[in-house]
């Protein structure tokens, strides 16, 4: 008889001891903060910043130790150029099929074509170029953290490879990884802080009343993107005899981090943890995670092709077939690495409207109200398409280790 008891309490102690639950308490809390207590939600935004930034000084040390380590743990060149071959490729024919569907579905649903009432619409035949917005890639990179920090852990994890004392040096760096990881695990269980705050400012801030006008453009948004996720990923891990749906189950609690912090790049470690767990070997694990929070940035894709098609039909601008190429040419080159600087999606958007010179760049002050709504859609498509990346690729190796999946396969 005392059985169920036990296990009733042996339950509960397990939601209660669970971070993915305080997660979603948090969320919950900081929507209802925002909703009812707008003044005091705005300011909680320094804890959903300090969490981030917090996060943040992780990120260069755990994406230089897992690609030294991944690449010098190869042992051989000839593989590591092999599987940085492919995951590029895959990343740009992924990111290029992004940017094409977010410009479709902008054309099909038009969410430009809105009730311009009370927007200051100025003429688009009177936009003059503004040089300020003129794209400088020397900046860009020296700007762009991630990068600098990818270059140099590939260049270090290549010199590894001709050192004669190579495995001393390895090993020192995998007891540093061990460390930072072991650290960030503790870090993550403020979590639910940062999801608090960031929910709750977000809400506080706009309430959902202010984006009627451009709302929408956040549905399409979100129905694109998820479109994507299911259709377009979800294709391609069924190709490898994965379902989609297992995939996001299995990932729900990073899945909650990245939603309530609007960003994908707290879920990284737990991220590469998980699909070592699932079977993908470490070595491209370490070498193509990495790598794709730069290159591979679907939702960013989607999100920025769609907004250029979004302020064209805002303005009344006819886009011939080859200014739309010229879009997405555009887009392949300055959408690469957008998630390393803040702000950058709209440094992108600028500079491809400059390039165009047909669609005001003053027109991007009307996503500011949405672009933190939107900024979830983008983080969580970008977290999911590098985890999809990376069992394509580990696949394709036959680096897929089989262990005791956690998951269910076909």
């Amino acid at each position: 008889m005392q059985d169920v008891p036990t296990k009733k309490n042996s339950l509960l102690f397990n939601i209660v001891t669970n971070l993915t639950f305080w997660v979603l308490i948090a969320i919950v809390s900081g929507i209802l903060l925002g909703n009812y207590k707008p003044d005091t939600a705005v300011q909680m935004k320094v804890v959903g910043d300090s969490f981030i930034s917090l996060v943040k000084l992780f990120i260069g040390p755990i994406i230089f130790l897992t690609i030294v380590l991944g690449i010098s743990g190869m042992g051989d060149l000839k593989k590591v150029g092999r599987i940085g071959i492919k995951a590029l490729l895959y990343f740009e024919v992924v990111t290029t099929f992004a940017l094409a569907i977010g410009i479709l579905a902008a054309y099909i649903i038009q969410p430009g074509k809105i009730d311009k009432s009370g927007l200051d619409i100025q003429d688009a035949s009177q936009y003059t170029t503004n040089p300020k917005t003129d794209f400088d890639w020397w900046h860009f990179f020296l700007d762009n953290f991630t990068l600098q920090v990818l270059l140099a852990a590939i260049i270090c994890g290549i010199a590894l490879n001709y050192y004669s004392k190579r495995e001393i040096i390895v090993g020192y760096l995998y007891k540093c990884s061990k460390v930072v990881f072991r650290v960030l695990k503790i870090v993550m269980y403020l979590a639910p802080l940062g999801a608090f705050g960031g929910m709750a400012y977000t809400i506080g801030k706009f309430g959902l009343q202010t984006l009627i006008p451009l709302g929408k453009l956040m549905v399409t948004v979100y129905i694109t993107m998820a479109l994507f996720i299911f259709v377009v990923l979800g294709s391609i891990l069924r190709y490898y005899k994965i379902r989609i749906l297992d995939f996001l189950k299995f990932m729900k609690a990073e899945l909650l981090i990245v939603l309530g912090t609007s960003s994908s790049e707290p879920a990284l470690p737990s991220l590469m943890e998980k699909l070592e767990r699932m079977g993908c070997s470490k070595s491209v694990v370490g070498l193509v995670v990495p790598t794709g929070y730069s290159f591979n940035l679907d939702g960013t894709s989607i999100y920025l092709s769609m907004c250029i098609i979004f302020l064209a039909q805002l303005y009344d601008v006819h886009l011939s077939f080859g200014e739309i190429l010229t879009i997405i040419g555009l887009l392949m080159i300055t959408s690469k690495g957008a998630a390393g600087v803040t702000g950058s999606g709209f440094i992108v958007l600028a500079s491809t409207l400059t390039a165009i010179h047909k669609i005001p760049v003053e027109g991007l002050a009307f996503l500011l109200g949405v672009d933190k709504f939107m900024s979830e859609a983008r983080a969580i498509t970008n977290f999911i398409g590098n985890g999809v990346a990376t069992i394509v690729i580990s696949k394709n190796e036959n680096e897929f280790l089989q262990v005791e999946n956690p998951m269910k396969l076909d």
